[in-house]
């Protein structure tokens, strides 16, 4: 009997199992999501998309349709086809388009969206448009409070309206 337990004990090893902590586990899934930020000034955002993932700090949106209506002069909408909002910060990628209630409009494959600071600044080539002029650059940061936009590497095609 000893034999036998020395040899179990020799010829045998415990089995290694792998632990795994999940520390991002997904609270819901929506389908079809939408949500209203309210403010004691009234409506202050919407939040459209196809799917949306709710964790503890963050939602993950696809096909993203962000409305924000901070500024009252000019709202300011931001598509794309993923979003992550967290702490205040839009995260678009995928064929972004942003759009502004005065015809201000522009398209790039990623943008991040600050919510606090009213600015969308995008590091990977950007397409604007107003009216009939059309800029081109690899850099963009618009203020939509300040209606202000700093952009590096422009090149630009500008249409000139007589008054």
């Amino acid at each position: 009997m000893l034999v036998v337990l020395a040899s179990i004990y020799i010829f045998f090893k415990p089995l290694n199992i792998k632990q795994q902590a999940f520390v991002d586990v997904p609270l819901f899934e929506i389908k079809d999501f939408t949500m209203y930020e309210l403010d004691p000034t009234g409506l202050h955002t919407i939040m459209l998309g196809s799917t949306a993932t709710r964790y503890s700090n963050r939602y993950t949106v696809k096909d993203i349709d962000y409305t924000d209506n901070k500024n009252k002069e000019y709202i300011a909408n931001m598509q794309a086809n993923n979003g992550i909002y967290k702490n205040d910060i839009v995260t678009l990628t995928g064929n972004v388009t942003y759009t502004r209630d005065d015809g201000l409009t522009f398209k790039t494959q990623k943008a991040v969206y600050n919510k606090k600071t009213s600015d969308v600044v995008s590091n990977v080539g950007y397409v604007a448009y107003m009216n009939d002029s059309v800029l081109r650059g690899s850099y963009i940061k618009y203020n939509n409070e300040k209606n202000r936009i700093f952009s590096k590497n422009v090149r630009a095609k500008i249409q000139l309206q007589e008054r």
